[in-house]
């Protein structure tokens, strides 16, 4: 009997919720033909790489497959990309993840609904350009004798900033753009967990006598706090992660010791230099590294109180 009702509200709640399921059908069908059937393709590191032979099939490397896992870890320019990640990975997360909280603020006590809706239009726009067109306009802007932000400081007596041409201000107008292309969009998240708070605490806050400040030190932020923590915890999943469009289209010859990423050291010795499978171990490093630094930061958010991602 048990088996049967079981059933029955099995079907029942199969033809009511039908739909989402239906809906999940297309996502799914994503992740299973691009993110989960390409990882058989993680053999490559460790085997000798043919072009013309099923990876299945592939001689096993020597060293009992960790020949290329050596010429990674050997290799000066891995470790160089490797620290120019972390680096700026780790600048962009204490410059950058700030931002879209501090934004998210500030647009939200704006009282004036036309003069909101532009700004938040003004601010996400950057999002929508694409890197290469944002570099082409950073060296248009920025560059030493040409650009217009050095040209203006000229005509008030300053030395042209070499921002795209010195690795130290490479690393700084590199970490500042990326900031002014994200913060804008990245607010969104934030804006729409401000508009789950209870209005009734800002009402009762108002009663006891708190200005906006305290309203959002006292009754925003902590109301934002589990979204914070979970964004918190993505980005430094990702923190040996990088995107391929921004440090490429931006890097130039003379910042290379500061701009080579591992994002860019593997196109270069992978996509150009054809070593396929040391270029594999280096993005399967990179991914278990991720994977360690997202377990840490959400089991100290479980012990800091906070629900963490899972």
């Amino acid at each position: 009997m048990g088996g049967t009702k079981k059933k029955a509200d099995f079907k029942v709640y199969m033809k009511r919720y039908w739909q989402l399921y239906a809906m999940l059908l297309l996502p799914m069908l994503y992740l299973l033909i691009f993110k989960y059937i390409p990882m058989q393709y993680i053999q490559i590191a460790w085997k000798d790489y043919k072009l013309n032979m099923s990876v299945w099939k592939m001689p096993v490397a020597s060293d009992n497959g960790l020949k290329y896992f050596k010429q990674a870890f050997s290799n000066r320019d891995f470790w160089l990309s490797v620290r120019n990640t972390l680096t700026l990975n780790l600048l962009d997360l204490v410059l950058g993840f700030p931002a879209p909280i501090i934004f998210a603020l500030i647009l939200n006590e704006l009282r004036l609904k036309k003069f909101k809706r532009v700004v938040q239009t003004v601010a996400y726009m950057p999002h929508f350009l694409s890197w290469v067109i944002i570099s082409s306009l950073a060296l248009q802007l920025l560059a030493p004798s040409t650009g217009l932000v050095n040209m203006v400081f000229n005509k008030m007596g300053f030395a042209s900033v070499p921002f795209l041409n010195d690795p130290n201000h490479w690393v700084l107008s590199y970490i500042f753009i990326g900031i002014w292309q994200s913060f804008g969009w990245n607010s969104i998240v934030y804006l729409a967990a401000i508009t789950g708070i209870n209005p009734e605490l800002y009402e009762a806050a108002s009663v006891d006598g708190a200005g906006r400040f305290k309203k959002m030190w006292h009754i925003t932020l902590p109301g934002i706090r589990p979204t914070i923590i979970v964004l918190l915890i993505m980005n430094l999943g990702n923190i040996l992660g990088s995107s391929f469009d921004r440090p490429f289209a931006l890097q130039n010859k003379t910042v290379m010791d500061v701009a080579n990423v591992i994002s860019t050291f593997v196109y270069t010795n992978g996509i150009k230099g054809l070593k396929f499978s040391m270029t594999t171990a280096v993005g399967l490093f990179q991914s278990v590294i991720g994977v360690i630094f997202l377990l840490i930061a959400n089991s100290l958010a479980k012990k800091f109180g906070e629900r963490g991602i899972w």
